[in-house]
């Protein structure tokens, strides 16, 4: 079967609906914590720019998360990148299509006061609660609910990578969370016609 042209938006876009779903049932669970951003979400084109840790919509801390693409390859033996040459006739497809994404989640930091000094501990303590909760949200959203939203009776075939914190900078601070997917189907068309 052949790969979809949608299958790596795809995947991206199900990463973020599980990860919106996981923060907003944590605001459920833990007194004064924002959720998932509501103005601020979406699958971007590479790198996220760090544009508003505040909720544009709101001017609140509701923050900004994206999906994004970091890199896709083809592996014989998930995850691992295949790095012996293809052949070059017909279409010599690996086992696996493979897709590395990474979400990322800012919110606000907190600043120097108007007079210079810097935040006090409460509020630098209030900001690392919100961290630490995101982070457990990231982690809980992918092996819970995107682990299970591939079709399938098992589920999607994946590696939970590296989470860690970014920032602070210009004001925003969030963590990282990366994550490696087999796609289904492989990559070549389904008939290869030789000259």
């Amino acid at each position: 079967m052949p790969l979809s042209p949608l299958a790596v938006h795809d995947t991206a876009q199900d990463l973020l609906a599980c990860v919106c779903a996981t923060l907003d049932d944590f605001v459920l669970r833990a007194d004064d914590y924002p959720g998932c951003p509501t103005c601020r979400r979406c699958v971007v084109p590479g790198a996220p720019a760090w544009d508003s840790c505040a909720d544009a919509c709101t001017g609140e801390t509701g923050g900004q998360l994206t999906v994004n693409l970091a890199r896709l390859y083809g592996s014989t033996n998930f995850p691992a990148e295949d790095t012996q040459p293809q052949g070059v006739r017909g279409c010599a497809l690996p086992q696996f299509t493979v897709v590395e994404l990474v979400v990322t989640l800012l919110r606000c930091a907190p600043g120097p006061t108007p007079q210079g000094c810097p935040p006090s501990c409460e509020e630098l303590e209030a900001a690392a609660r919100t961290l630490h909760i995101d982070a457990v949200g990231l982690y809980t959203a992918i092996t819970c609910c995107f682990a299970q939203s591939g079709g399938g009776r098992r589920g999607r075939k994946y590696v939970l990578g590296r989470q860690q914190p970014i920032g602070p900078e210009g004001l925003c601070v969030g963590i990282e969370q990366r994550v490696t997917v087999a796609l289904p189907g492989c990559g070549c068309p389904e008939e290869v016609h030789e000259p």
